[in-house]
């Protein structure tokens, strides 16, 4: 990865970042923990259960990008559901709002828990 595409991958967590914070979401970049964290291999981390990988680009393979997610996720994802990981890429482009993708699945079972816990 060159350097100017580092500086553009920590713009866009850094964006991602603040934007997360106008939600009270407090997340940071992953690389501020120097690998030391359970959640090294996401992007940003300060959402328990969510594996972030960050996409600020205008072109962007979103299959790939979800797969990216899983492998670095390491296998949380099948964990019982109250201690998973779930993957999830949040990317923009340029003048577009952020937007979410994860797995049908994934999204099924949080929503099923969200529709439960309503009544």
């Amino acid at each position: 990865m060159s350097i100017n595409s580092k500086q553009k991958g920590k713009a866009g967590e850094l964006e991602l970042a603040k934007e997360l914070a106008k939600y009270g979401y407090e997340t940071r970049r992953s690389v501020q923990y120097n690998g030391k964290t359970e959640d090294s291999e996401a992007d940003l981390v300060g959402l328990p259960g969510i594996h972030i990988e960050c996409k600020r680009v205008e072109k962007l393979n979103i299959d790939d990008a979800l797969e990216q997610a899983d492998r670095d996720n390491k296998g949380k994802r099948d964990l019982p559901f109250y201690e998973r990981v779930l993957p999830v890429v949040f990317h923009r482009k340029n003048r577009k709002k952020w937007k979410v993708t994860m797995y049908m699945e994934d999204f099924i079972e949080l929503y099923r828990e969200w529709s439960n816990g309503r009544g």
